[in-house]
């Protein structure tokens, strides 16, 4: 099976929001609306000691996604290479969805009245280009391809990584796949950080 998704590299990440302007300009992202969103975590320790990092939070496509689950229409669904999508057509903009999402990774369009989220930039895949977040990272800490072929650039991130240093966000039943790294000598993992507003 074939699953991709984003590995994000916390020790390089800078917090720049470069991601986040790339995703709203690519995609037509209204004001107010945010497909990835970059959070502080920290800072954490006692001056002069302290510690932070930033934490893109994103769609985890998740491998059971409660999201889709819920989606009383099937606007909502997985793709062959495990990624999560919204049929806009038969979106019907009921939040279900969004009440479903453990992390907060879709907004409603009240303008269109349907449910929107990230994409992993659907029409830039389909001409074989990588998605706008990966694209604009100034700091080069984002990666995009399938997490279960063992030569892919994104497994092989992780495996240089090491296990130890390998996070995600919690699992609720969901099997979220979006992994980050984050060794200790930048910060420590907080499994579970603020949603993003």
């Amino acid at each position: 099976m074939a699953q991709k998704t984003l590995v994000i590299d916390l020790d390089r990440c800078n917090g720049c929001l470069a991601c986040e302007i790339a995703c709203k300009l690519e995609n037509g992202v209204p004001l107010g609306m945010y497909y990835t969103r970059v959070i502080d975590v920290g800072p954490m320790g006692k001056f002069p000691n302290l510690k932070e990092y930033f934490l893109p939070a994103v769609c985890q496509v998740c491998r059971d996604a409660p999201c889709v689950k819920v989606c009383p229409t099937k606007a909502t669904y997985r793709t062959a290479d495990g990624q999560i999508r919204i049929d806009k057509e038969k979106c019907i903009g009921c939040k279900a969805c969004m009440k479903a999402c453990p992390y907060g990774a879709r907004s409603y369009n009240a303008e269109k009245k349907v449910v929107e989220k990230c994409t992993l930039c659907e029409h830039l895949q389909a001409v074989g280009e990588q998605p706008a977040c990966v694209k604009a990272c100034t700091a080069r800490c984002r990666f995009f391809g399938d997490v279960d072929d063992p030569k892919s650039n994104v497994s092989k991130v992780l495996a240089a990584a090491g296990k130890e240093n390998v996070h995600s966000l919690p699992d609720y039943g969901n099997k979220p796949t979006v992994r980050y790294i984050l060794h200790k000598k930048t910060a420590t993992w907080q499994s579970n950080p603020a949603k993003p507003k």
